[in-house]
């Protein structure tokens, strides 16, 4: 089984051009297979990059990417509605990823592909979305090796896990990012944009505790599968999922390559990725049904 590299949709609040010219790099030097564009987080951000959505997929397009545009992950109002139809009205030329079940229904029949923020953690479940249509299903985070394997042993179709990046763990109807700086949801003036890879949030006792993304929470550690890919592939997964930050995510999609391809030593590609990262602290705690954060090594330190 050939193993696919995904790169997925940016999180965080950037500027249109400073993201029309990440996906440019991208389509010519990233050596991904699948790209994932569009807002996952705030309806009122989508507008910005909207005039570059169509120029961005076709040059990924014509680089040789499978592109998928992705929907939000909490729809709340007619605003959000909207959105995510503007979205699935473009399934006839463009592969959809619903990230909310209200977009499940709009585009049942056809194929689509499941987002991680559709909550799929047993094998009902995910037959249910593979008979409406689902042709690549994203798993939750926080799902351990063996639930991972039970899933990949029944799946029908290709499925794919997080593997590098702060995770997505919850979103909510508030947003605490404009709360922090006194500004309301509808006021937050994009106080967002300010942390371009997500704001830290604290204990009292001063020590990293998880990341805010506008209205999402995020981990604090960035997810780190790269000494578990061949596991994960001899358990039947078939697609790796990056998350981008604002780092060179063409050089991390690199190294992820090359341990796919078993061209590189885990020990040196590690220390590759270490050094790119420098200050990020890695976790791989759910992998191994653990606290998220922790970070295990195969020997189980």
């Amino acid at each position: 089984m050939t193993a696919k590299l995904t790169l997925g949709p940016v999180l965080f609040n950037w500027s249109p051009e400073y993201l029309r010219d990440f996906y440019y790099r991208i389509a010519d030097e990233a050596p991904v297979d699948s790209v994932y564009l569009g807002e996952v987080v705030c309806a009122k951000r989508a507008p910005f990059f909207e005039p570059h959505l169509h120029e961005v997929a076709g040059r990924l397009r014509r680089a040789g990417k499978e592109v998928v545009l992705s929907t939000l992950a909490l729809v709340m109002n007619e605003q959000d509605s909207a959105a995510v139809r503007r979205v699935a009205n473009e399934q006839a030329s463009w592969l959809v990823e619903a990230n909310d079940i209200s977009c499940v229904n709009l585009i049942e029949g056809r194929p689509h592909v499941i987002g991680p923020f559709v909550n799929v953690y047993n094998e009902r479940t995910l037959r249910y979305l593979v008979e409406r249509g689902a042709v690549r299903v994203s798993l939750p985070a926080e799902l351990p090796a063996s639930s991972l394997a039970v899933l990949a042993g029944s799946a029908e179709v290709e499925l794919e896990v997080q593997v590098f990046g702060r995770l997505p763990l919850a979103i909510s109807a508030r947003c605490y990012h404009a709360r922090s700086h006194g500004l309301t949801k509808d006021g937050c003036r994009f106080v967002c944009a300010e942390d371009t890879d997500g704001m830290e949030v604290f204990t009292l006792d001063g020590e990293p505790f998880l990341a805010v993304n506008g209205t999402q929470t995020m981990s604090s550690t960035y997810c780190n599968l790269l000494a578990q890919l061949d596991a994960l592939r001899d358990a039947g997964i078939g697609a790796f999922r990056l998350w981008p930050h604002r780092l060179d995510m063409v050089r991390v999609a690199t190294i992820f390559r090359e341990v796919l391809d078993r061209r590189v030593a885990i020990d040196q590609a590690m220390a590759a990725l270490t050094e790119l990262t420098a200050g990020a602290r890695f976790s791989n705690g759910f992998y191994f049904a653990k606290e998220g954060l922790t970070l295990v090594s195969e020997a189980g330190g």
